[in-house]
């Protein structure tokens, strides 16, 4: 995971609306930074759901909410669509942002080690500079975790 105080890296990628979104977007607010193994799975669904259900406190507290994952613009439509989420997800297919951001890596799987998605979120502050840095998600209560 990136540590606690450093820079976020830079990244550009296009969300489900097929328009690109970057990292300066964000340029003087806040952002919760999520990336997530698939849509539509239900660790996935758990967590976003919960996001959803949370997202007023988040933009009231001045955050904005961005999940990542390497799903296509279609899957993530679906996704958004399907369990109405209000806030916008990056179709990363090429892996560039969960490498970026260390959220790519080895999984173990009942003994099986595989490469895939590592469920983490940064909380970056107006500055650009990671202020809070999650690895073990509760996908059911994760906006408490972030909220605390």
């Amino acid at each position: 995971m990136l540590s606690v105080g450093t820079k976020a890296p830079y990244f550009e990628g296009v969300i489900e609306t097929g328009e690109s979104v970057s990292l300066s977007d964000f340029a003087g607010k806040k952002l919760v930074l999520y990336f997530y193994p698939k849509d539509s799975t239900p660790g996935c669904t758990s967590e976003a759901c919960d996001l959803r259900d949370n997202y007023q406190r988040f933009l009231s507290l001045g955050y904005n909410v961005l999940g990542v994952s390497r799903d296509s613009v279609v899957s993530h439509q679906r996704f958004k669509e399907k369990y109405q989420l209000p806030f916008h997800l990056v179709a990363d297919t090429d892996l560039a942002i969960l490498k970026a951001y260390e959220a790519w890596g080895e999984k173990k799987n009942y003994g099986k080690v595989t490469m895939g998605t590592l469920r983490t979120t940064y909380v970056i502050d107006e500055h650009g500079v990671i202020v809070e840095a999650i690895g073990k998600v509760n996908t059911k209560a994760h906006s408490e975790q972030i909220l605390k």
